[in-house]
C-alpha cells in the first residue's frame, strides 16, 4: 500500500470518528511530512515511539473549537502508478488559501506556501484542507 496515503487517511480518520491519536509504522519521510502539518495546525504534536525495530509515529489531532477536526478532507495527488509534477510557476493556492498543497522539492517536504518562497516546485504528494 502507498505510505503516504495510509499516513494521510490515518489522520482523517481519526479525526472523523473523533479519535484523540492516530499512529503509523515509522520512516523518516512519514515523519517530515507529520512534523511539517504540526507546524500547519492540522496536528497537535507529534511522537516517535516503540524499540527497534517497531518504531511508529503517534499523531495527536487537532480540533477546531467547535470540536470537528482540523482535517476536513485529504487528496493525494500523485500516487506509485502515476507520478505529478509542478514548476514553481504552477503552484496554486488549495481552496482559496484555506487548504494547503504538500511537495518533496529537492529543499526538503514544503508546503505551497513555502515552494513559492522558496521559488522550487516538486512532486506533488497531497492537498489537505
Amino acid at each position: 500500500m502507498d505510505k503516504i496515503s495510509n499516513l494521510i487517511i490515518n489522520i482523517k480518520n481519526a479525526g472523523n470518528v473523533e479519535k484523540e491519536h492516530a499512529s503509523v509504522p515509522f520512516s523518516n519521510f512519514r515523519m517530515e511530512i507529520a512534523n511539517l502539518l504540526k507546524k500547519e495546525g492540522y496536528l497537535k504534536d507529534v511522537v516517535k515511539k516503540g524499540k527497534k525495530p517497531k518504531f511508529t509515529i503517534e499523531m495527536e489531532i487537532a480540533f477546531k473549537e467547535d470540536g470537528t477536526p482540523r482535517v476536513e478532507d485529504v487528496k493525494r495527488v500523485s500516487k506509485p502508478s502515476k507520478r505529478i509534477y509542478f514548476g514553481a510557476k504552477d503552484i496554486r493556492p488549495v481552496k482559496g488559501g484555506r487548504g494547503i498543497l504538500v511537495l518533496s522539492t529537492p529543499k526538503g517536504i514544503l508546503t505551497d506556501r513555502q515552494a513559492r518562497k522558496e521559488n522550487v516546485g516538486g512532486e506533488v504528494l497531497f492537498k489537505i484542507w
